[in-house]
């Protein structure tokens, strides 16, 4: 199922993503891609959510192919579309958050994705919709993007319990 997601999400990339201008959204593909490894160094034992074995592979290769591949490729996807107006912004935000969500929510009927340390279907939600504000944020003005990050990452620590990795 990770394979088809990724394989999905390229397809989809190449009828909706702006690869002409791929440059453009190359900061906020590195941000997400970024987040995404330092997030599995940082609670490597104590992670909030796992990945089960797939066909092709276990957990460690679906956070590759998700850092490397499936996320930044989907914001490539999301920012070549992000509206004008702040209205539309947010509704935007939500359709993204929604699809994220249903995406996972097949992971989860299917097995293939489990929770842990008291994180839950609920949390994935309202951390999609913070997610992609962030990286719309970041795209714009990315020396706060990655100010809220730090701050948003410290709050997640604390309130989840996840003990830092500090060697």
């Amino acid at each position: 199922m990770h394979v088809a997601i990724a394989v999905l999400t390229i397809i989809a990339s190449l009828k909706w993503g702006n690869w002409r201008n791929w440059r453009e959204f190359h900061a906020s593909m590195l941000f997400i891609s970024v987040g995404g490894l330092l997030y599995e160094y940082i609670v490597k034992e104590n992670s909030l959510w796992k990945f089960h074995p797939d066909l092709l592979y276990g957990h460690d290769m679906a956070v590759i192919v998700y850092a490397l591949c499936t996320m930044p490729i989907s914001i490539l996807i999301f920012l070549t579309h992000f509206p004008k107006e702040w209205l539309r912004r947010f509704i935007y935000i939500l359709i993204w958050s929604v699809i994220y969500i249903s995406v996972e929510w097949l992971l989860l009927k299917f097995e293939r994705i489990s929770y842990q340390n008291g994180w839950g279907f609920l949390y994935s939600f309202l951390f999609d919709i913070v997610m992609f504000s962030v990286i719309a944020l970041h795209h714009f003005k990315p020396i706060l993007a990655y100010l809220l990050s730090i701050l948003i990452t410290i709050f997640m620590i604390s309130y989840f319990q996840v003990p830092f990795k500090w060697s």
